[in-house]
């Protein structure tokens, strides 16, 4: 959550308690006018039982003598009074409880938003990733060469894997990065032989697509009984056209490549 979300969260918490804090006392106001109410309808009933409409002379028309006359005016006229204020009082209670319930509806709504946004981003941060893409395609490896042998290393991460049949270079890895060449840099088939001629005896680090899990080796050109630094007899473009001799130096173990098109 942002600096201004929190924000944002905090200034409304504090206008809700504030609108409830305005509720509660307009229903304390209320509770203190129904009581005075009440006590003048006590008085009233205090008065031979005499209401809010009951004639206040007697049949000659002159005033009763058996109630309180002041009493029963001034009763009568709180009760009025406190009526009308207890109607506006209420109307008031209404449209606080409708602010108040809108507010809250209003805040479950992005709660509800928030909550599906960070649900989205938690689904859309564990995807797995999608591996990079290949600039080569290795096509053959000849048995014991150093490309044979290449060592899987022991990196944790999404496209880790155990299995001890994925050591060394294999047909169909796809090449993501040989050394500095990645799909970036990659121009042609020829700098991947240039990597090569400048690493003798020297580990590089090959990065490979393997049946859609990516692979980190650990590759080192030497000499040995085959051709090349590698073993390889020759590298094919994506035209199908030998690079190696062209290198002057083959891939040794790779027998070809083929040069990926770049989407």
């Amino acid at each position: 959550m942002s600096g201004e979300e929190v924000l944002h969260q905090a200034e409304s918490s504090e206008a809700r308690a504030a609108a409830v804090s305005d509720i509660h006392e307009l229903m304390r106001r209320k509770e203190e006018i129904e009581a005075q109410i009440k006590a003048n309808y006590d008085v009233l009933e205090s008065q031979k039982g005499i209401g809010m409409s009951e004639p206040l002379v007697d049949c000659e028309g002159y005033p009763r003598a058996d109630v309180d006359l002041y009493q029963v005016r001034t009763a009568r006229h709180n009760i009025i009074c406190l009526q009308n204020d207890h109607k506006a009082l209420m109307k008031q209670v209404e449209e606080a409880l409708h602010q108040l319930h809108a507010r809250d509806k209003e805040k479950q709504a992005r709660d509800i938003a928030e909550a599906r946004e960070e649900a989205r981003n938690r689904r859309l941060g564990s995807s797995s990733p999608v591996p990079p893409q290949a600039f080569a395609r290795v096509n053959s490896i000849s048995p014991g060469s150093p490309a044979s042998i290449a060592k899987l290393q022991r990196t944790t991460g999404a496209f880790y894997t155990k299995n001890l049949q994925d050591e060394g270079l294999q047909v169909d890895d796809e090449i993501v990065e040989f050394g500095s060449v990645n799909t970036q840099n990659f121009q042609s088939l020829q700098n991947v032989g240039t990597v090569v001629q400048h690493s003798e005896g020297k580990p590089l680090n090959v990065t490979v697509i393997r049946r859609g899990e990516k692979h980190q080796l650990r590759l080192t050109p030497t000499r040995w009984a085959g051709k090349g630094l590698l073993g390889d007899d020759c590298f094919l473009d994506q035209q199908e056209r030998c690079f190696s001799w062209a290198l002057g130096l083959g891939l040794g173990g790779i027998s070809s490549f083929s040069w990926l098109p770049q989407v």
